[in-house]
């Protein structure tokens, strides 16, 4: 299956979910990227692969503008109602891919993506693209969970999240993911990491698939149970199986041109 269809077809059935989980999974949303982007904030801004849109409309009230870019047109819809009750009328709601962004080079002053990179089949084409879009002297934040450091945690890692959502690709380490960003041009990177708690059972609600979680379950459990923390400290705790998403919130900026 092609993997942007692929994204597409999960997204679509996990559109209700994934926006009450994108809710709340940072009440400060607005703060955080707004406080990242500096003066870029209050320019022309594009949020790839924007979801239900929480973080385009947290942008928008201090923004020239914003294009909210997504693959799944279910996702577009909610970020336009979300949009819509908000009374923001400078949001453009555009679908495609992003590993190949359908705008001119340096056509924005900031871009933005959240808990994205990891269903991309190729992240490095997707941070070189939205490195394009941007002027010289603009900002991107990129915001995503990232896996351990050690290979074998991180495959193991991966390995559950895709077992979970088959349009996981991989999450990277950190170390890959400033990396990235490096080698496509951006300079003056500044990363902050906090770990998000999570339930098992909540995490597996999202994808809407009972005949997919209860195996997922049963080999979730069985890990914890052994004492393989998968990196993301995956244990038992009264009963219950637990285990934390480490995020890493990376601002870079494209350099100006001389």
């Amino acid at each position: 299956m092609d993997h942007l269809k692929r994204i597409t077809d999960e997204f679509t059935r996990q559109a209700q979910t994934f926006e009450v989980w994108a809710e709340m999974v940072d009440a400060d949303v607005g703060v955080r990227f707004g406080t990242a982007l500096g003066k870029a904030a209050r320019g022309r801004l594009i949020d790839v692969a924007c979801g239900p849109g929480v973080v385009t409309a947290a942008l928008a009230p201090h923004a020239a503008s914003v294009v909210a870019f997504d693959a799944t047109d279910e996702m577009l819809q909610k970020a336009k109602t979300r949009c819509a009750k908000a009374g923001l009328s400078n949001v453009e709601f555009r679908n495609g891919d992003a590993e190949n962004l359908p705008f001119a080079d340096g056509a924005f002053d900031g871009a933005v993506t959240r808990a994205a990179l990891h269903h991309f089949a190729d992240p490095q084409r997707a941070i070189n693209e939205m490195f394009r879009v941007l002027r010289p002297g603009g900002a991107a934040v990129f915001a995503d969970v990232t896996s351990s450091e050690d290979a074998g945690e991180s495959q193991l890692h991966n390995a559950i999240e895709r077992l979970r959502d088959p349009s996981h690709v991989r999450m990277l380490p950190a170390s890959e993911l400033d990396g990235d960003a490096k080698r496509a041009g951006f300079r003056d990177l500044e990363a902050a990491t906090w770990d998000h708690n999570r339930e098992l059972e909540e995490w597996l609600a999202i994808v809407r698939d009972p005949d997919r979680v209860e195996p997922i379950r049963t080999v979730v459990r069985a890990l914890a149970e052994a004492g393989r923390s998968a990196g993301i400290g995956l244990s038992i705790k009264d009963g219950r199986v637990v285990f934390f998403h480490r995020w890493r919130f990376l601002k870079a900026v494209k350099p100006a041109a001389h």
